[in-house]
């Protein structure tokens, strides 16, 4: 057995670890098993840090003997550090937001089963990973019932459409390269059939344009720290899969983030739902991600991988914060709030340093990542002529994402004022919040720590200081870009505002794919309510028998009253005075009609034999 400082390596497994804290979790008193869903996080976050790169954990698995479910590069490293540090703050949230522990559970459970996705080493253990989490994240949002049921039927068959197009295109990969192994005969995922098709299914997870509609479908309906949990994990270690499968880039990816960037942002802008306009900037977020693997080159790679670790915690910030007016208020739409920083000022200070963070303002984190991204596509800098369009969406989609948040934040916190007493964050969830506002800061700060941390993308080195070919997001023309996509938002909002207010988009799907969305959602309430129908009847049925079985004499005497008269009488007729007709004729009769329905099966039988 491979061993790691004087521990077995298996033991340093991550999801092993993860799950084990959920199976606890269900039998441990509610403060403990939550503890101890914490704590096993924190042990990720430390295994990701200290493991040795290169560090691989082999075995063999359904005949195959190369599988490697443990495998620690740059990348994995910056995705289970990220999970880990976070997880551990989801679950003390939950804690504080009075999560069950079931749920907390199936939490936990959702999250081993993504970092036995960002852990995995070949194609083999990577399928059965994400379709676990696919399984896992569809039970959590079941888990809250009501609206969420229906919603959690929508995802799992979106989950399940993406799935399968994976599955399918690792088994392509396999007949054409004879490896599952990562880089075995081709540098992402083989060319031709797998790729498309890779492509087709990890869109899916990470809300492509037309395979998005899950996302603003799903997030909203669920215990709002489930929200937390769902908002962080599927989609960013999907867009680290998808950099597994294409390492070099591929210049339709590129337009394909650009394009979400502005698509979410845009629809986020017409949302009255908090969480709903939330979901929408994971896509737009995602979008940077996937523009920035679609460039494939080291400076695009590695600020992709730099969003995807501050995107897990900027966008999980904003999920506790508004969770917290949600669980405080009762009120999910947006223009039903306001004047909120007086009455719940820790909830403020939270949402603010989320809000800075994922609008890239100068001194966050997502200040540093984005402007990395912009630079590997922008001509002027690092990009090339073919990204020029590219670069300009990725612009349009940060102007998006400042008006929506300072929309949020106006609405919320800012005008008009708070008609009740609200009482702020409870302990928990404060420091949740401000533990990882704080890391969104300290990054955003510390910047050179942060470049330093991400991967060494295609073993091509650049630097961030000295030299003409440097890096630094603290330029002179890094700050006036910034400074201006901020003034030309704070006029647009502005101008656009009490229009705005009047706009409501909940579904865009019924614009943008009207067919796909209505054949989904109407053969969803088809099967649901025929299973409703059918589970009704079937109790109703039960029931009834068991009544029988209790009463026999006042069944019989209560179907008499709905038998023809010729049944029930023998001189053909009710009693005249309306009461209950005698049972010893009703005995009678049923005796007769029994007799004469088996004489008739009798002869039908004996006709077709």
């Amino acid at each position: 057995m491979t061993e790691v400082a004087g521990l077995p390596l298996a033991a340093l497994y991550p999801p092993a670890l993860v799950l084990a804290a959920a199976i606890l979790a269900l039998v441990l008193p509610r403060a403990l098993g939550h503890a101890v869903g914490a704590l096993s996080l924190v042990a990720v976050l430390v295994v990701s840090l200290t493991v040795p790169d290169g560090t691989t954990l082999t075995a063999t698995f359904l005949g195959f003997s190369d599988v490697r479910p443990f495998f620690v590069d740059d990348f994995s490293r910056v995705v289970g550090a990220g999970l880990g540090f976070l997880g551990t703050f989801a679950v003390v949230y939950a804690y504080s937001t009075d999560a069950s522990e079931g749920m907390t559970a199936i939490a936990l459970a959702y999250v081993a089963s993504c970092l036995a996705t960002a852990f995995a080493g070949d194609w083999l253990t990577l399928v059965f990973a994400w379709e676990l989490m696919a399984i896992t994240s569809t039970v959590l949002v079941w888990h809250h019932g009501g609206d969420a049921v229906r919603a959690g039927f929508r995802y799992a068959i979106a989950h399940g459409i993406g799935g399968t197009l994976v599955l399918f295109a690792v088994i392509a990969h396999y007949a054409q390269v004879g490896e599952f192994v990562y880089g075995a005969g081709a540098a992402g995922i083989a060319v031709g059939l797998p790729q498309l098709l890779a492509a087709l299914g990890v869109g899916v997870n990470t809300a492509f344009i037309g395979l998005h509609t899950w996302l603003p479908d799903t997030y909203p309906r669920p215990h709002v720290a489930a929200s937390v949990f769902l908002s962080v994990f599927t989609t960013k270690t999907s867009a680290y899969v998808l950099y597994r499968a294409f390492p070099e880039g591929e210049l339709a990816l590129a337009y394909m983030g650009g394009l979400m960037a502005v698509y979410g942002a845009g629809f986020a802008l017409l949302q009255h739902d908090m969480r709903a306009l939330l979901s929408y900037h994971i896509q737009a977020q995602v979008g940077y991600m996937v523009a920035g693997i679609g460039i494939g080159s080291a400076l695009a790679a590695a600020g992709a991988m730099g969003h995807l670790l501050n995107n897990v915690l900027f966008k999980s910030l904003l999920f506790m914060a508004v969770g917290v007016i949600i669980y405080r208020t009762g009120e999910e739409d947006l223009y039903e709030l306001g004047g909120l920083w007086r009455e719940m000022p820790l909830t403020a200070v939270g949402f603010s340093l989320g809000a800075l963070s994922i609008t890239a303002v100068p001194g966050f984190n997502g200040f540093v990542t984005k402007g990395m991204i912009l630079d590997a596509a922008d001509p002027g800098y690092y990009g090339t002529p073919e990204y020029r369009a590219v670069y300009y969406l990725l612009l349009l989609g940060a102007v998006g994402t400042l008006l929506s948040f300072i929309k949020l934040g106006y609405y919320a916190f800012l005008h008009g004022e708070s008609d009740v007493e609200v009482a702020d964050a409870k302990p928990g969830q404060t420091v949740a919040m401000l533990a990882v506002g704080a890391a969104c800061l300290a990054l955003g700060v510390w910047w050179q720590g942060l470049v330093d941390f991400l991967p060494n993308v295609q073993g091509t080195a650049f630097t961030y200081s000295g030299g003409e070919s440097h890096l630094h997001p603290y330029s002179a023309s890094h700050l006036t870009e910034t400074a201006g996509l901020v003034a030309v938002s704070l006029v647009g909002f502005v101008a656009i505002r009490k229009p705005l207010s009047k706009l409501d988009l909940t579904d865009p799907a019924t614009v943008v794919e009207p067919i796909t969305y209505y054949a989904g959602r109407w053969s969803m309430l088809a099967v649901t309510e025929t299973y409703r129908a059918v589970d009704a009847a079937a109790v109703a049925l039960v029931r009834r028998c068991y009544w029988v079985g209790n009463n026999p004499v006042l069944a019989v005497e209560a179907a008499a009253r709905r038998l023809p008269n010729w049944m029930v009488e023998v001189e053909g007729r009710r009693p005249a005075d309306g009461g209950r007709p005698s049972t010893i004729h009703l005995r009678a009769s049923i005796g007769h009609t029994v007799l004469f329905l088996t004489l008739v099966l009798t002869i039908v039988l004996w006709l077709l034999v």
